[in-house]
């Protein structure tokens, strides 16, 4: 219980730090409170391993899983239009090319977890950070891989949102043409906004309830059949159940899920950097920088050049390039940034999208990396 205070101590610090310290939030509550975490434990102040560690990384996370996806609504991409659906597309088989050449790139010098690796980067690099810390703990990454990977990952999102700011203006970005499904129309105002609506009320008794019943009731279930057909891992099977059940309304519209599935992540993180010893992360930390800018590198190359190729316009691009690496959040605030006011749904609409698929992607690329291995 002690050790469960310091981390919740942790996460409200980082939050804190974020919110108030301009350094500190260009970092992200995530990554300052995994920094925390691993300065306490590197310092004697939190042990190397605990159960509550262990808790946090195994029905921890796949609480979260859950709690995230029900948000989304899988009809709610027809609000994102043709063409932000093909960029969001185009990016996220590019991701997936870039964590292939980077494992084969530099696989040897990341070490025997390189295939794990390759299928995290393509979840995060599809939909955003959930994926990476799902997959981690489906493919049982050790803490230190892990810890390093994520400081990687909040480095280059950072960088490549810098880029993605100034692609448009070096492409060019031209005009959308508002299309009905595109900019505001019924469909927008449909699954899109009904999503952010839920995330933002004040969370309620009976939503909490409703809530607790259903991701208890979705991890045993998932369980229950990972045991029977174990040629599908826990966290796809927790991911699809989940996803089955957001599609009722009544189940989507309960609010609170993202804000109790994140808090978990963020518990979950700074555990995971109490579990990281310093000197193993700066021993394996430039071979995984390196594997993390190959596979963004690749995603960038892929989803504006092909996407120009295809008449996609920089602005598009840059907001579902945004929605494959960072989610929804960083699509919105691109788009914000650069006065797309009509791309503002669309990418939060795919950046749903990207946290529904990035656990099938990247399971799929993790178990073709290893079996390259043979």
């Amino acid at each position: 219980m002690a050790i469960a205070v310091i981390l919740a101590g942790i996460v409200w610090l980082a939050l804190q730090m974020e919110r108030r310290l301009p350094a500190f939030k260009a970092l992200g509550a995530a990554l300052v409170g995994i920094l925390l975490g691993m300065l306490l434990s590197n310092t004697g102040v939190l042990p190397g391993t605990s159960p509550t560690y262990a808790w946090l990384a195994s029905t921890g996370v796949s609480l979260a899983v859950v709690l995230i996806l029900l948000n989304v609504d899988i009809a709610s991409v027809r609000s994102a239009g043709p063409r932000m659906f093909g960029a969001f597309v185009i990016g996220a088989v590019a991701s997936a090319v870039g964590a292939m050449v980077a494992f084969l790139a530099v696989g040897a010098a990341v070490g025997p977890e390189a295939w794990k690796l390759a299928g995290q980067f393509t979840g995060t690099y599809t939909g955003g950070g959930m994926n990476f810390a799902a997959l981690g703990r489906a493919l049982n990454t050790s803490s230190d891989m892990f810890t390093a990977g994520i400081a990687a990952d909040v480095a280059l999102t950072a960088v490549w949102m810098a880029a993605c700011l100034i692609a448009p203006l070096v492409l060019g970005s031209d005009p959308v043409a508002k299309e009905p499904d595109d900019a505001g129309g019924p469909a927008a105002e449909g699954g899109v906004a009904q999503a952010l609506a839920s995330s933002l009320r004040p969370l309620a008794i009976a939503d909490l309830a409703a809530l607790v019943a259903i991701a208890i009731g979705t991890l045993w279930l998932a369980g229950r059949l990972a045991a029977v057909m174990p040629f599908l891992p826990e966290v796809l099977w927790l991911s699809t159940i989940a996803l089955a059940l957001a599609q009722i309304p009544a189940i989507r519209t309960l609010a609170g899920g993202a804000l109790l599935g994140n808090y978990l992540l963020l518990l979950f993180l700074a555990a995971n950097g109490a579990q990281s010893v310093l000197a193993n992360i700066f021993r394996v930390g430039p071979a995984i920088f390196w594997f993390a800018a190959i596979t963004i590198t690749v995603h960038g190359v892929g989803i504006f050049g092909i996407g120009r190729l295809f008449g996609i316009d920089a602005g598009t691009l840059a907001v579902a390039s945004q929605a494959n690496v960072g989610g929804p959040a960083s699509a919105v605030a691109l788009a914000g940034a650069r006065g797309y006011t009509d791309r503002v749904l669309p990418g939060v609409a795919v950046g749903l999208l990207g946290y529904a698929v990035g656990n099938y992607s990247g399971f799929l690329v993790a178990n073709l990396a290893r079996a390259w291995l043979g």
